[in-house]
């Protein structure tokens, strides 16, 4: 049974839960916002991604992720206490205790089976959202659908198993990654591309030179109602990865705060200074999304001080990597898929090893192993710290964007293509040129 204190920490981790859950139908507002995209459209694959999630989870994603691992660390036991989330048999016990890993030697929590479910659930479907801001009117709905089931199963699910889960091999080797700057943006970045890739060889075929572009098209309302949205589900995000109610819990608040608010402007600037004309909607939006992305992985092992600099470092990072990005004639990526969350993930990541204090991170629940970053005496051990944190990037990218590519390469298969097989002309974006409400 439960003590008070751990109704506490389940009280807020749900709270947390429920505030990722609404970043996805934010992701699609911000498509709204940015694109100019159908409400109806963007909505429905909202939905689409979040059922699917739930289902998939309860039956076996969560298992395979979060369950104690088989295989050295390599995959959560499917079966761990039946499908289900429990199975059909009347053992009430099972919900009223910790989870087995919110339970000593691993933590002092005491989250239970249901909390722990729906929040890494809702951590499942806001990735899968941002994997989506690809396919636009792209790719079928019912394909997307569809890829959502190996998706929930075993794309998303073998990083957490490793990175995230205290049996898994990545995180006995001591690799961290606080909220996900590698399991959730910088792997939807992996699995993007991979849709892409399998977009554009279905263009080639239909005689095209180069993808067809989705040029923006911005709605100031939608989209700064998607980015105040997306900033207030990040008080879930980070802060709820403590995974306990506590004093670090408002430190992570004011790191994520302070690294949306810097990158802001920083953005802005950079922006300006690089291109000299003056930033609009679309540069301050990403200011914020790239403030939050990458203090995603470090939030609760750095100081406010740290976070600050670390959101003026955003402005540089995200303006060059989109003008990079821009120049790919292969694919279309209006929503900056690429340059905000891969690279903002990737560069989040690294900055752990520059920028932690064990202090903070103890605190949120990191191994006290940890050692301090480069910029705070770390030495040798924070070397040693980036070389583990490297080797992970390149596992799960490639790993992840192998399964994802299989994955829709063998829907396309059994589909007859995944893209719609509409003309479309040379210059006009297909959010124009097709129209689509329901699941096609």
């Amino acid at each position: 049974m439960l003590s008070d204190p751990f109704l506490i920490n389940n009280l807020w981790v749900l709270l947390a839960a429920l505030l990722v859950f609404t970043m996805t139908v934010s992701v699609g507002f911000l498509e709204v916002g940015e694109l100019g995209e159908r409400l109806s459209r963007a909505l429905m694959k909202a939905l689409i991604i979040t059922g699917s999630a739930v289902v998939v989870m309860a039956i076996v994603g969560f298992n395979t992720g979060f369950a104690p691992t088989v295989g050295n660390g390599v995959i959560g036991n499917p079966t761990y206490q039946g499908l289900f989330l429990g199975g059909f048999g009347g053992n009430p016990t099972i919900y009223q205790s910790p989870w087995w890993s919110m339970a000593p030697p691993f933590s002092t929590n005491g989250l239970t089976l249901g909390t722990y479910f729906l929040f890494e659930t809702a951590f499942a479907a806001v990735t899968l959202a941002l994997v989506g801001v690809v396919v636009l009117h792209k790719i079928k709905m019912r394909a997307f659908a569809l890829f959502s089931i190996p998706y929930f199963v075993l794309i998303w699910n073998l990083p957490a198993a490793w990175i995230w889960n205290p049996t898994g091999w990545l995180f006995k080797m001591g690799m961290v990654d606080f909220a996900g700057g590698l399991v959730v943006h910088a792997a939807a970045g992996a699995a993007g591309l991979a849709l892409l890739v399998q977009i554009w060889r279905e263009e080639k075929k239909r005689g095209r030179s180069s993808s067809e572009v989705v040029a923006p098209k911005v709605n100031p309302p939608w989209l700064t109602l998607a980015v105040l949205l997306l900033w207030v589900g990040w008080f879930g995000f980070n802060p709820g990865s403590v995974l306990a109610l506590n004093w670090e819990t408002m430190v992570v608040v004011l790191t994520t705060f302070l690294a949306a608010a810097a990158s802001l402007f920083s953005v802005m600037l950079t922006s300006w200074a690089v291109t000299k004309s003056r930033p609009g909607y679309m540069e301050a939006a990403n200011g914020v999304l790239m403030g939050l992305i990458v203090i995603t992985p470090l939030a609760g092992f750095v100081s406010p001080g740290s976070a600050f600099v670390l959101g003026l470092l955003c402005g540089p990072v995200f303006v060059y990597a989109e003008r990079l990005f821009a120049r790919a004639k292969w694919f279309s990526d209006p929503v900056g898929l690429l340059p905000g969350h891969l690279v903002g993930g990737l560069f989040g990541i690294s900055m752990i090893a520059f920028f932690t204090e064990s202090t903070y991170a103890v605190a949120a629940g990191a191994p006290t192993s940890l050692p301090n970053g480069l910029f705070f005496g770390g030495g040798t051990a924070a070397l040693h710290q980036l070389g583990i944190e490297a080797f992970g990037v390149v596992v799960v990218m490639a790993v992840v964007f192998a399964l994802s590519y299989l994955a829709i390469a063998a829907l396309a298969a059994a589909l007859g293509g995944v893209t719609k097989g509409i003309p479309v002309s040379e210059t006009g974006p297909y959010a124009e040129t097709v129209t689509a409400t329901a699941v096609d």
